[in-house]
């Protein structure tokens, strides 16, 4: 018999005690169900959350096959994804948000393009053919914004820089995420820009999402610490 290939789903947590053991279950159900051709598991990258969120995962671990717990003592997004993604040796990788705002049927398509000859692929709001719910009106003009930035100075092709739903083959996170050096939210502005100009291909999945009113995104905070990351690497053109 043939080798499956092998995909690692990463959920990064901080404090995600009321929502983590309903969404992995969801995730671990879609796996399951829609990804059986694949040899996969689920790790649950918790940055340094002062709740319940660790016991939970390794409860989580303890009563489900294929579910594996990271732990890191700092906090930050990005950097629980890139630990993640680099300690790890599949063929692909992915990420989720742990609210999954995004729904889970678009997530075998995506990770299905990496085998078609695509080396990133993202879940897209804005692409055509995308639905989305209940994002209010500062989010809306922050986000488009900010898209029209990113492609006014580096001049690339993809609709969505901040979906919380991307995957990866193992050459990008050899080759690519090595040179980031966000650990937050702007870690994926800076991994698909990185990837865009060193060449990779992007494929983008049209997306349904529905806005979590409980999501602990601090909109400004967040877009300050994208406009900065976004003059460091206008500035440093790391690629």
């Amino acid at each position: 018999m043939a080798k499956k290939p092998s995909l690692n789903v990463v959920i990064p947590v901080y404090n995600e005690e009321v929502e983590l053991d309903k969404s992995v279950r969801a995730v671990h159900r879609y796996l399951t169900d829609h990804l059986s051709d694949f040899d996969w598991n689920i790790t649950i990258a918790d940055n340094a959350s002062t709740d319940r969120t660790l016991a939970i995962a390794h409860k989580l671990a303890r009563s489900l096959s294929h579910i594996y717990v990271l732990h890191l003592d700092q906090k930050g997004r990005g950097r629980a994804v890139k630990t993640a993604w680099q300690s790890d040796h599949s063929d692909f990788v992915s990420y989720m948000d742990v609210d999954l705002s995004t729904d889970l049927k678009h997530f075998s398509p995506m990770v299905r393009s990496l085998l078609g000859g695509y080396d990133v692929a993202i879940g897209s709001r804005n692409a055509r053919g995308a639905r989305v719910y209940g994002r209010n009106i500062l989010r809306t003009i922050t986000s488009i914004g900010y898209m029209l930035l990113i492609k006014l100075f580096f001049w690339v092709h993809f609709s969505d820089a901040q979906c919380g739903f991307k995957a990866v083959s193992r050459r990008v996170v050899e080759a690519v995420t090595p040179s980031i050096v966000d650990n937050e939210w702007f870690f994926d502005t800076e991994l698909l820009i990185l990837a865009e100009k060193k060449g990779y291909r992007i494929y983008e999945e049209p997306v349904t999402w529905v806005d979590n009113p409980g999501s602990t995104v601090r909109v400004m905070k967040t877009a300050q610490g994208d406009l900065f990351g976004l003059l460091r690497l206008f500035i440093t053109r790391p690629w």
